[in-house]
């Protein structure tokens, strides 16, 4: 299995504020809906919530929440209450990429094998939801420059990180 953490992460490392993403970047969204389809997805059990539209579709959605009882809640998603079992219900060829929030990212970043970061050019007014630090535990190894235009009000780049051995 390969772990993959993937996020859009200001200066700072903010990712979040009251539940929601910090910034709205089309190009993002496209790359995520790029890497992650027909691939596991493991999100907490609040950033599943905060998805307009429920589980994203051509993905397994796997939510990790304590509230275990309440796994109707979560139509269309395996549901387990550790990273332990839900790891473990991966197969060893699968791509599995970690999309938030804070603790499960903090949790996932000393397993993981790639992290494939948009680096927004921005450090936020609010923000209550953080990205671990991780620049001494991987190396960059793409990196794709994008400015600020019409449908984004930011400068960004995608970077791909490697886990350092």
């Amino acid at each position: 299995m390969t772990l993959n953490l993937i996020a859009a992460v200001a200066e700072n490392l903010a990712i979040g504020y009251q539940n929601k993403l910090i910034y709205w970047l089309p190009d993002d969204l496209k790359r995520f809906k790029a890497l992650t389809t027909g691939h596991t997805i493991v999100m907490g059990r609040k950033t599943f919530e905060s998805l307009p539209k429920g589980a994203l579709p051509n993905r397994r959605n796997v939510v990790l929440t304590r509230q275990t009882e309440a796994r109707d809640r979560f139509v269309g998603c395996d549901v387990y209450a550790s990273l332990k079992e839900a790891l473990a219900s991966c197969g060893e060829d699968e791509e599995v990429f970690v999309i938030g929030g804070e603790s499960l990212y903090r949790e996932t970043l000393p397993l993981a094998d790639k992290l494939y970061l948009t680096e927004v050019a921005d450090t936020p007014a609010e923000a209550d939801a953080f990205f671990p630090e991780y620049h001494s535990r991987f190396r960059c190894v793409n990196e794709e420059a994008h400015v600020k235009d019409d449908r984004h009000n930011y400068n960004f780049k995608f970077t791909d990180y490697e886990a350092v051995s």
